[in-house]
């Protein structure tokens, strides 16, 4: 018999000490997001549209500015028909049309698009509803965070002309 609850014991501690015993529902398991941007895509038979890191900027004039990422994994090419953040129509410029391996980049040393709402109406800290339109597609849903312009983000202004890829 003490033979039998050493082991007992032994096999309670080794799966308490061990985190086994938390459950499928541990800390540990839960996927954690390292950017502060969403993801989503649009995924089916004739589609795979997939959007990453996507954020809006906040800038010093309240405007707002689309940040990420659009690929397209199929072996079809859509068009970026538009965006809106909250309802709002975003201004769109460079390049809107999504071929197989060549992403439409919002913002940063690659960038060959600018997508920008004139007035957003939220700040930095709260979540915007970002509407993409494909022509394709179709149209994808999003919530993402607003940042405000600093850090990673200090060097993003509003400033159309700040793309110099032709459209399309």
């Amino acid at each position: 018999m003490p033979r039998m609850c050493i082991a007992l014991l032994t096999l309670s501690l080794a799966l308490l000490l061990s985190a086994c015993g938390a459950g499928l529902n541990a800390e540990s398991r839960n996927i954690t997001q390292v950017t502060d941007g969403v993801e989503g895509a649009i995924i089916n038979d004739q589609h795979e549209i997939k959007v990453r890191n996507l954020l809006v900027v906040e800038t010093a004039e309240k405007a707002g500015v689309i940040v990420g990422t659009i690929i397209n994994t199929s072996k079809t090419d859509d068009v970026l028909l538009g965006l809106a953040v909250n309802a709002q129509v975003v201004t769109l410029t460079g390049m809107t049309t999504i071929k197989n391996g060549q992403p439409v980049i919002f913002e940063g040393a690659s960038a060959n698009a600018k997508a920008v709402v004139a007035a957003l109406d939220a700040v930095a800290g709260q979540n915007v509803t970002i509407t993409l339109f494909f022509a394709r597609a179709g149209e994808l849903t999003l919530t993402a965070i607003v940042r405000d312009q600093r850090d990673d983000y200090a060097g993003i202004t509003a400033q159309m002309d700040a793309v110099a890829t032709p459209t399309k």
